[in-house]
């Protein structure tokens, strides 16, 4: 699971039914860095499929691959990201020193 701020939304024309009643959104992953505000520790953005109304700006727990459609089971969706959580705060503490 990774933590990744949301920066916009994705828009379709059309979207498959079982897809229906959430939203895509564009999202960035964040390491320790980019957590504590570093622009360096931003990834590449990502889609990321969202059933709890994450909006831009915010900090969401994002699951991936075969564990992002591991919440609709039985029944799965084609999702490769989803959105497990929308984080209120996330503390990063210092790295113990490697010595």
């Amino acid at each position: 699971m990774r933590v990744a701020e949301v920066i916009g939304r994705v828009t379709l024309s059309q979207v498959h039914p079982s897809l229906r009643g959430a939203t895509w959104l564009v999202a960035v992953p964040l390491t320790a860095a980019g957590v504590r505000g570093d622009v360096s520790g931003r990834g590449e953005p990502f889609i990321v499929f969202d059933e709890w109304g994450a909006g831009e700006g915010s900090l969401i727990a994002v699951s991936e691959g075969a564990e992002a459609a591991a919440p609709f089971a039985p029944n799965p969706k084609p999702v490769d990201a989803y959105n497990a959580a929308i984080l209120d705060r996330v503390d990063v503490g210092d790295a113990p020193s490697q010595t």
